[in-house]
């Protein structure tokens, strides 16, 4: 999905310095680790995915876990589910804060290094815990991931990019133990169209975008989709929530009726109530990616 050139002239960056730390780090803690746990976002599965992930893994085992099910339709699940199948990878999809299908991300990740334990017994050693780590972008999910698989809170988790600071190990079971890792985003965000994605999904920090600009993206993004693959919405959302149609009008005009029809003129305050409804799920699931044909 594309869009429209003009958020070039306004690019997002963004990688602050506890974050160029944190990947240092976790580089160094990646050679004491057996399992990867991969988190993304279940509505842009692939601007959350990290283009430097599989040189870090190597030829670790990774489990990928596809967060936010509940932020998605079980329809746009089956097709990524398939999509993946297909890239020979099998996604868990997860609902962190509800806890849906977390089980089945702790046998994925035991599975994974059982293994490692019978070359250890091969050698005449004693079996130790799994030791895995959860990366992925800030926000995604990572810490209330950890904080379920353990059964309670250690973790602090937030809805702020960048909560997570440092690294630290948890001990999830005698056959498990998580390293806590802090958001990582590559250091220069080449693609736009995801960085965008990222800023309307709130994977990313507030300062480095323009809400107005973001908020138009978003419009853009689903006119596309009522076009494209109207099916994978439950309706026209904007319609349905503002009273305003969308689709014959590009994201900044209609940024600019919303203000006037809802809030006195105010641009800055309708951006921010789209993006924030949206976060909210208070316009329903809306994928704002659909697997590559």
């Amino acid at each position: 999905m594309s869009i429209n050139q003009n958020y070039k002239l306004n690019v997002i960056q963004w990688y602050p310095g506890h974050i160029a730390k944190a990947e240092k780090n976790l580089k160094e803690q990646l050679k004491r680790v057996d399992v990867i746990l991969e988190v993304r976002d279940a509505r842009i599965p692939l601007a959350t995915h990290h283009p430097q992930t599989s040189e870090w893994v190597g030829s670790k085992p990774r489990v990928l876990v596809i967060n936010r099910l509940d932020m998605i339709s079980s329809q746009v699940r089956s097709q990524w589910v398939e999509w993946f199948k297909n890239q020979n990878q099998v996604a868990y999809f997860t609902n962190a804060q509800r806890g849906q299908g977390i089980p089945a991300i702790a046998k994925a990740a035991q599975a994974a290094g059982i293994e490692l334990n019978q070359r250890r017994k091969d050698r005449g050693m004693l079996p130790r815990p799994v030791r895995a780590v959860v990366i992925g972008f800030p926000n995604v999910g990572k810490s209330a991931l950890i904080n379920r698989l353990l059964g309670k809170r250690v973790v602090e988790s937030a809805a702020r990019p960048g909560v997570t600071r440092q690294l630290r190990w948890v001990r999830i079971s005698e056959q498990l133990e998580l390293l806590d890792a802090p958001g990582v985003i590559p250091s220069r965000l080449e693609n736009q169209n995801a960085a965008v994605k990222l800023a309307i999904c709130d994977d990313i920090g507030e300062a480095s975008y323009d809400n107005q600009l973001v908020a138009a993206a978003f419009v853009d993004i689903i006119n596309e989709m009522l076009e494209t693959h109207p099916q994978l919405l439950t309706s026209n959302p904007l319609l349905e929530r503002y009273q305003i149609d969308s689709i014959i009008h590009t994201g900044e005009t209609y940024l600019q009726l919303l203000a006037e029809h809802r809030y006195k003129g105010d641009v800055e305050r309708g951006a921010r109530t789209l993006i924030t409804d949206f976060r909210k799920g208070l316009l329903g699931s809306i994928p704002l990616e659909t697997p590559p044909l």
